[in-house]
């Protein structure tokens, strides 16, 4: 979603994400782009400067990821109330963790 206003660089990416590890964008851009949902684009300057931007396909994919989004904000307590209840289930019963 991040990438749905236009191409960003990569650091500039990384500081909007924050606690986001070097590694994991990278990985998580990779996968993006190998399903041709980001396009990579490598500047040959001094250093190089790396730019990705939305496929059509990955624009595609905005409004359905945005109604998620929505979905998840307005579910938020109800999430949390199951964490709460699962997390006090499984220290009642720790076997059940493992089982």
């Amino acid at each position: 979603m991040r990438l749905a206003s236009g191409r960003m660089r990569y650091n500039a990416l990384k500081r909007q994400l924050g606690g986001i590890s070097q590694r994991m964008l990278t990985l998580t851009l990779r996968g993006l782009e190998r399903d041709g949902l980001v396009a990579r684009t490598v500047y040959g300057m001094v250093p190089p400067r790396v730019d990705y931007a939305l496929t059509s396909l990955g624009h595609s994919l905005t409004v359905p990821l945005a109604e998620l989004g929505l979905w998840a904000v307005t579910h938020l307590p109800d999430i949390e109330q199951a964490r709460q209840e699962f997390d006090l289930r499984s220290h009642a019963n720790p076997e059940w963790k493992h089982g």
